[in-house]
């Protein structure tokens, strides 16, 4: 990964967008979608700038200079950041971008994810937003109210996200259901690309609360786990950790 994805709130706040144009106009809407405010470059509030010009290096320059990240259409060698294709089930949004590589791949695999993912995700990522405070309630500790949000949320559970009306369910699931108890460690072998990790796996390691691994795991697997995830190696003394434990052995 040579990027970080983050997602920057522009909501009411400007944003240099420079050009004339097609290339110009689609960041100009781009911009106005996510709520901000396209303004010139004169403008000493704005923070991102993106640039739509035929020779846009001066444009590029002046404007990093002043400390704004900057976006040139179709020169990524230029740009402090890059503009994904966006899935947009709002709230949700799921970002896919390949650091420049080809714009046009993005934007299939999300035209491809666009048929697999319900409308009703944004009523479910908006719905458990106004659950927050009674989920918070009903399971005080943070890694019993993450053990119960991914069984509800995994395949097959009360609000699978792939399914149906789950954002309905959310009171029901609240008021019925127990966070699981944990269970017994789960020993993984594994290899060192991550290619080769099966479904099961991957979905383990996104789910796991503590990683114990042997010293020679290799980095790309282990960062296949959750970043908030404990990672221990091996061998472990003391009690075992709290929550889905995994245990990665290599081969």
């Amino acid at each position: 990964m040579r990027a970080l994805p983050l997602f920057h709130r522009v909501a009411g706040r400007p944003v240099i967008v420079l050009g004339q144009g097609p290339e110009a106009d689609a960041k100009r809407r781009l911009v106005e979608r996510a709520g901000g405010v396209s303004v010139g470059e004169d403008d000493t509030e704005a923070r991102l700038a993106f640039v739509a010009e035929d020779e846009p290096e001066a444009a590029a320059a002046r404007l990093k200079a002043r400390g704004l990240l900057v976006n040139v259409v179709d020169r990524p060698e230029l740009c402090d950041f890059t503009t994904p294709s966006v899935l947009d089930r709002d709230p949700l949004l799921i970002a896919i971008g390949s650091d420049g590589a080809s714009a046009g791949l993005a934007k299939h695999v999300r035209l491809r994810l666009e048929a697999l993912l319900p409308a009703g995700l944004g009523a479910l990522a908006a719905g458990l937003a106004s659950a927050r405070e009674a989920i918070r309630a009903r399971w005080p500790a943070g890694d019993e109210r993450r053990r119960a949000l991914d069984a509800a949320l995994g395949e097959g559970g009360a609000l699978d996200p792939l399914t149906e009306g789950a954002a309905e369910r959310i009171a029901r699931w609240i008021g019925d259901s127990h966070a699981p108890e944990p269970g017994e460690p789960i020993e993984l072998h594994v290899s060192d690309d991550p290619d080769d990790l099966t479904l099961r796996q991957a979905r383990l390691l996104g789910r796991a609360d503590a990683v114990l691994h042997e010293p020679d795991v290799a980095p790309a697997i282990l960062s296949r786990a959750r970043a908030d995830a404990l990672r221990i190696a091996l061998p472990h003394e003391g009690p075992m950790p709290a929550g889905l434990v995994l245990i990665l052995r290599r081969g």
